[in-house]
């Protein structure tokens, strides 16, 4: 959720032109071609400023449950939450009137608003899901290495030049001068592709505390290509395309892959039982469905390829 929130921010400006421009076409390109996600996106650009205050509602307490538990979590979010967020919001910008029904009984605005979320990310996010993962990955792998190495001291130092540790307070690189003292709570880091030059975190100091941070990224165009050179040599095209179209953040039928990587249903059957083989995807039955995903081991392969393979039919205009 934090990544499409920042997402939907940088969509919206000029910002990190190198870092950014290639994805900015593409999800351009696709929006164009899709116009149900065209319109789902409009709902969010009317609730997340390119900067400024952005309501806390729309990124719930970070699980790692996934993407549909974080919708679930906005479908239920509390009235006095809606309000108070909203608000908030309205001291700097117009809130659309449609927000004003948010959370009232028997309405759905809240599924609604879930819903264009969830398209939102497929549209936006879910096209480059590894390679945005894999960066996010790298950048963990970094500090888990100076945490166990050196300790917390170490960890927080490594934030530098976003942060400065100087106990018993963190100074965090912040847009707005504010205080939040933690008193007990923990502080969790969360790693973000999209998040860009300054760390975030939510304005109401009450909820549990996050600190949102720019990693390290490689522009989309020169790791797609990298990544494409390395899994092709590797794995051939069409079964590393198959492999990146089963490592998004939900698992797909045979179908789906089918749709997604532009080939016949019995060669999708015939490249995941191979890919299976290896280790490198898993498959497991839902009902009539037959679902498969990437394993850690087919992650780990994407995330050194450096992130993605060329776009299937599902994703004009990639990088």
């Amino acid at each position: 959720m934090w990544e499409l929130i920042c997402g939907v921010c940088r969509l919206e400006t000029a910002q990190g032109p190198l870092e950014f421009g290639p994805w900015r076409r593409s999800a351009r390109a696709r929006l164009l071609a899709d116009p149900v996600a065209g319109r789902a996106l409009r709902p969010l650009r009317e609730l997340i400023p390119a900067s400024g205050y952005i309501p806390d509602f729309l990124t719930p307490p970070v699980t790692g449950d996934g993407l549909s538990a974080s919708l679930d979590r906005v479908r239920g979010t509390p009235r006095t939450r809606l309000d108070r967020d909203l608000s908030r919001l309205a001291e700097s910008r117009r809130v659309p009137n449609w927000a004003g029904t948010l959370g009232r009984p028997g309405g759905d605005g809240l599924k609604a608003l879930a819903e264009a979320l969830g398209r939102s990310f497929r549209a936006l996010m879910e096209p480059h899901w590894p390679h945005i993962r894999g960066a996010v990955a790298n950048d963990v792998g970094l500090r888990t290495r100076a945490l166990l190495d050196g300790g917390t001291q170490a960890l927080l130092d490594g934030l530098r030049p976003l942060a400065r540790w100087r106990a018993p307070v963190l100074e965090v690189d912040y847009p707005v001068r504010r205080d939040l003292h933690l008193e007990g709570r923990g502080l969790l880091l969360v790693p973000s592709y999209f998040c860009w030059r300054r760390p975030t975190a939510l304005a109401d100091p009450g909820l549990d505390p996050v600190l949102v941070y720019p990693v390290a990224k490689p522009p989309f165009d020169i790791a797609v290509r990298s990544a494409v050179d390395g899994l092709e040599r590797l794995l051939g095209r069409t079964r590393a395309t198959v492999l990146t179209a089963v490592a998004g953040p939900s698992a797909r039928t045979s179908s789906e892959v089918a749709q997604v990587v532009g080939i016949s249903l019995p060669s999708v059957s015939y490249q995941i039982g191979v890919l299976r083989d290896g280790g490198l995807v898993a498959s497991h039955r839902d009902g009539k469905y037959v679902l498969h995903t990437a394993t850690s081991l087919g992650q780990r392969l994407i995330i050194s390829g450096g992130g993605g393979t060329r776009p299937g039919p599902e994703a004009p205009g990639g990088p």
